[in-house]
């Protein structure tokens, strides 16, 4: 892969996972914080709302595009080994780990808070908040810490070019 390929992948990786870092760490610093705040209508009602708004094309550019062009950095430095591949392979692990824990349980939990049905028609809204925030809150910590390791591990690999 020449070079400048390399560096834009590199720059692009770094830039997106940035931006789901960057989401992630908003949900957990004042987010979640600002709707444990408030009433179970309140934050059952917006929490639907923003699940259901999320899935969009820049969320998922950047929350698919990430890890992607991770392993296009990867597969591009390969050859070179040394400190940037090591830097590139912890990253996507990170990545992974983020992907697994979404994937595994923010989203089912978004699945079932929206199937609960409309905030509207929830007969027991402090159940469904009781199994819902505190684990939603936890997993989406986890996914945190990991995408912001990825993002500085990839901070890494551009400073070790």
């Amino acid at each position: 892969m020449p070079e400048p390929v390399r560096i834009a992948v590199l720059a692009g990786a770094t830039g997106a996972t940035g931006l789901v870092a960057g989401l992630f760490f908003a949900y957990a610093c004042s987010v979640m914080p600002g709707l444990a705040a408030t009433d179970d209508r309140t934050l059952i009602g917006t929490m639907q709302s923003i699940n259901r708004k999320i899935i969009n094309g820049w969320f998922l550019t950047a929350f698919l595009g990430g890890p992607l062009l991770v392993a296009v950095a990867v597969a591009g430095y390969v050859g070179d080994g040394g400190a940037v591949l090591g830097w590139l392979v912890a990253a996507l692990f990170c990545h992974l780990v983020t992907l697994g824990v979404t994937g595994r349980c923010n989203v089912p939990l978004n699945n079932r808070l929206e199937a609960a049905g409309p905030v509207e028609r929830i007969t027991d809204l402090t159940a469904v908040r009781q199994w819902f925030e505190a684990t939603w809150v936890r997993w989406n910590l986890v996914r945190t810490v990991s995408s912001v390791a990825a993002f500085g591990c990839l901070i890494g690999a551009l400073l070790a070019r």
